[in-house]
C-alpha cells in the first residue's frame, strides 16, 4: 500500500485563515480565554439562534456542566442511548446520577417509544444523541420530557449545523434546555479540542459560566472593587472547562466556513449513495424528511447474512487496500466498565446490539476529492462482490 495514496477516514480542513488567527493570538499576548472567545460565542450564538452560548473545553465537559447546573441528586436517573461515545455516560456519573439506557430506532437513533418505557420516578433528564449528524425525532422526545416535567439536554456532538424542522440544532426557540456541541479535531468544526453550549435559560447560562471556571463569580476579572481588581470570590466547586482565545481563533475561522464543509460533505454523501445503490450487500444511511443532516458520518450497514466476512474482516480488507474505516460506536453494554450496569434487564437494548456488529464508518471529510470517494466506492463494491454467499439452490422433488 502506498502511504501517500491512502484515503484516511477523516483529515481537518484547516486553510491559511485559521493559521493567521492562531499567530495574531500568538502575538497578540494574549492566550486564555478573553476577546477572540467571547467573538467566538456571538457568531456562534448568531449562527445557531441561541440566546446564549459558552465556549468550553470539550463536548464532555458541556455535557456535565449542563447536568452539574441541573442539580442532579444521587438516585436521580438520567435517560440516554447505548450507541454512542462512552463520554455521554461518564458526564451523567460524573454529575452524580445514574444512567438509563433506552434502545434506538432504526436509523440508530434514540427511540422516544423505548425511552418512555424507561421512565420512573427517579428520572430526572433525557440525553439524545445526534448520531453521526442526523437529528433525532425531538418532537417525541420534547413530548416525554414535558408529560414527565424531564429536562433535555441534548447531545450535538455530531450535530453542528443540523436542523430539526428548518430550526438549526442549539436555537433557543426549540425546548430543549441545553445542548452540547464538540469541536474535536474529526468533527465538521474543529479547534482541535473544545466545545460549546447554549441555552435559552439565562439561569443555567450563569450556572454553567460559573461552573466552567472553579465556580469562580462571573464578573471576578473585571470587577473593581475597594480590594482592587485582584479580588475574586469563589461561590462553589467549580471545573476547569473554558476554552482559550488560541483555540476560540480557530473556531472563529471555521464557523465562518461551516456552510461550505456541510455542502462538501452532503456532495459526497450524494455521491456515495450513488455509487453504492445497487450493493444489495449493505444498507446506506439516508436523510429525513424535517431534518438537515451534517453529514459528519458516513456509516453503511453490512447485511452480513449475504457476505462470508464479518466486520472486522471487511474494514481490513478496505484498510489493505488504502482506505480507512473505523465504527461508530461500540455500545456501551460491550464496554467492560459500564457492562455490569448495562446488562441489568431494564437497561437491555437488544435493537442497538443487533445493529452494531453491521455499522461501518466510510471516509467522510470537505477535503475528499471526487476521484477519492469514487475509489472508495469502487473498492467497497469489489470487496462485497467478492464476499458473497453463494445462494443456495435446491432440486425439484423427484
Amino acid at each position: 500500500m502506498n502511504s501517500s495514496s491512502y484515503i484516511s477516514f477523516s483529515v481537518p480542513d484547516i486553510g491559511e485563515e485559521e493559521i493567521a488567527e492562531v499567530v495574531a493570538t500568538m502575538r497578540s499576548g494574549w492566550l486564555t480565554t478573553g476577546e477572540k472567545t467571547a467573538q467566538f460565542e456571538k457568531e456562534f450564538r448568531e449562527y445557531t439562534n441561541a440566546r446564549q452560548s459558552l465556549a468550553v473545553s470539550s463536548c464532555t465537559a458541556g455535557l456535565h456542566l449542563a447536568l452539574t447546573a441541573l442539580r442532579l441528586k444521587p438516585g436521580d436517573e438520567v435517560i440516554t442511548t447505548p450507541l454512542t461515545f462512552c463520554a455521554t455516560i461518564t458526564a451523567i456519573l460524573h454529575a452524580g446520577a445514574t444512567p438509563v439506557l433506552a434502545d434506538v430506532d432504526a436509523d440508530g437513533n434514540l427511540s422516544p417509544e423505548s425511552a418512555r418505557k424507561r421512565v420512573t420516578s427517579k428520572t430526572r433528564a433525557i440525553i439524545p444523541v445526534h448520531l453521526g449528524g442526523l437529528p433525532c425525532e425531538m418532537d417525541g422526545i420534547w413530548r416525554l420530557a414535558e408529560e414527565y416535567g424531564l429536562a433535555v439536554v441534548e447531545d450535538a456532538a455530531h450535530a453542528v449545523g443540523a436542523c430539526y424542522h428548518d430550526v438549526p440544532i442549539g436555537a433557543s426557540s426549540a425546548p430543549s434546555d441545553v445542548v452540547a456541541f464538540s469541536f474535536y479535531a474529526t468533527k465538521n468544526l474543529t479547534t482541535g479540542e473544545g466545545g460549546m453550549v447554549t441555552t435559552g435559560s439565562a439561569d443555567l447560562y450563569e450556572q454553567m459560566k460559573t461552573l466552567a471556571l472553579h465556580g469562580i463569580s462571573k464578573d471576578a476579572w473585571n470587577r473593581y472593587s475597594r480590594e482592587g481588581n485582584w479580588f475574586y470570590d469563589v461561590l462553589e466547586p467549580g471545573f476547569k472547562y473554558n476554552l482559550p482565545d488560541l483555540l476560540s481563533g480557530i473556531g472563529l475561522q471555521q464557523l465562518r466556513r461551516l456552510e461550505s464543509f456541510i455542502a462538501a460533505r452532503k456532495r459526497i454523501a450524494d455521491l456515495y449513495r450513488e455509487l453504492l445503490a445497487d450493493v444489495d450487500e449493505l444498507e446506506l444511511p439516508r436523510e429525513r424528511a424535517g431534518r438537515r443532516h451534517a453529514w459528519h458520518l458516513f456509516a453503511i450497514r453490512l447485511n452480513l447474512e449475504q457476505i462470508n466476512l464479518d466486520r472486522a474482516e471487511f474494514i481490513e480488507s478496505l484498510r489493505k487496500r488504502g482506505i480507512g474505516a473505523s465504527v461508530h460506536f461500540i455500545p456501551v453494554p460491550l464496554l467492560s466498565f459500564f457492562r455490569p450496569w448495562a446488562e441489568l434487564p431494564h437497561n437491555a437494548c437488544p435493537r442497538a446490539l443487533a445493529l452494531y456488529p453491521r455499522l461501518v464508518s466510510l471516509p467522510m471529510h470537505s477535503r475528499l476529492t471526487e476521484d477519492e470517494v469514487r475509489r472508495v466506492a469502487a473498492i467497497v463494491k469489489q470487496t462485497l462482490h467478492n464476499a458473497r454467499r453463494a445462494k443456495k439452490s435446491f432440486a425439484p422433488c423427484a
